[in-house]
């Protein structure tokens, strides 16, 4: 199959905004910086990268005969939003276990934000005391169990819709469409900047890339804070959706490690001073547990010129603004 062959349920409003960040671009003084929008992909609440992810797994659910889609994050997951929001688009029921990830005390930080979101759009929702890991969690088996036990017939989806077999399509795709637009706009994006946790958003970008044949360098920013593991996950996802649509070889994963802030959904100075920043500058507003930290990687590498003036660099947004109500005593 190539990747066109692949059933998608619609989510997305179209291929998601490219644009400049000219004041940005001259406070940094080194490469012209431009992003791509994930936050405003879609309609339904709030949108994100993991939306792109769904429409295939969404499909995928409907083709299976699924009523209920479950699903498993953090209590400020962009990714279980996502889920809830899909699930009622697609007339599906969504369970989502929430587990404690991150060691938070604001004092509303499990009752708004994404968790809030979820709420309001119907997900079952179940609280769990469990640490941070980007792999496959007991609570989760344990919920798809009671589902079927009840007689329902759930869809499990990993976190971040990542550990899964077509995982990776979302962002394969996304170079596909990175592509045409490359083509109307007139520019190449040598270097894409993305913050990488459970995986799959980077890991489809390298597989794209490597249909794609083109010298792009795309360049992961951790944040789980736990990089090896992290790392053997982007590979491994990349590789299998490399060989399912027909990719060939990938190009190593190039995941940089000094911006984390030392533990995953926790901002440390650097990602509060890229948020401030960034809005500051564009009005573009960022969160503290991604795409705070992917920036705060993309600001200190271009103004030391790691990475060079003469680049075009892609920062791929990819939503989770909803997260920033639940660290007010920072932000």
């Amino acid at each position: 199959m190539t990747l066109a062959d692949f059933p998608r349920y619609p989510l997305l409003l179209g291929p998601s905004p490219v644009h400049p960040l000219e004041r940005l671009t001259a406070h940094l003084g080194g490469a012209q910086v431009w992003a791509k929008r994930e936050d405003v992909n879609s309609g339904i609440a709030f949108g994100g990268n993991k939306t792109r992810k769904l429409e295939y797994l969404v499909a995928d659910a409907l083709a299976q005969g699924a009523d209920t889609l479950i699903s498993i994050g953090g209590v400020q997951s962009n990714h279980t939003r996502q889920v809830a929001a899909a699930a009622a688009r697609a007339g599906l029921k969504a369970v989502l276990v929430q587990e404690s990830w991150v060691d938070w005390t604001d004092p509303m930080y499990d009752k708004v934000g994404n968790i809030q979101l979820s709420r309001i759009l119907g997900a079952d929702i179940r609280m769990v005391e469990a640490g941070f890991g980007v792999g496959f969690k007991e609570s989760w088996e344990n919920a798809v169990k009671e589902i079927e036990a009840d007689g329902g017939k759930p869809y499990a989806i990993p976190a971040g819709g990542s550990d899964h077999r077509l995982g990776g399509l979302g962002f394969a795709n996304w170079i596909v469409e990175l592509e045409a637009q490359e083509a109307e706009l007139g520019v190449f994006f040598d270097t894409v900047v993305v913050c990488s946790v459970t995986g799959s958003t980077q890991a489809g970008m390298v597989a794209g890339a490597a249909l794609s044949g083109k010298p792009r360098r795309i360049l992961g920013i951790d944040g789980s804070a736990k990089p090896a593991e992290t790392r053997d996950q982007i590979t491994r996802i990349a590789r299998a959706t490399a060989e399912l649509i027909g990719a060939g070889e990938i190009r190593e994963v190039e995941l940089d490690e000094r911006y984390h802030a030392g533990i995953y959904g926790i901002p440390d100075e650097s990602t509060l001073d890229a948020i401030r920043t960034l809005a500051r500058l564009e009005g573009v507003l960022t969160d503290p547990v991604y795409e705070g930290k992917s920036m705060a990687g993309l600001i200190d590498l271009v103004s030391r010129g790691e990475i060079s003036r003469d680049s075009n660099v892609l920062f791929a947004h990819l939503g989770g603004q909803p997260a920033l109500n639940g660290y007010t005593s920072v932000l």
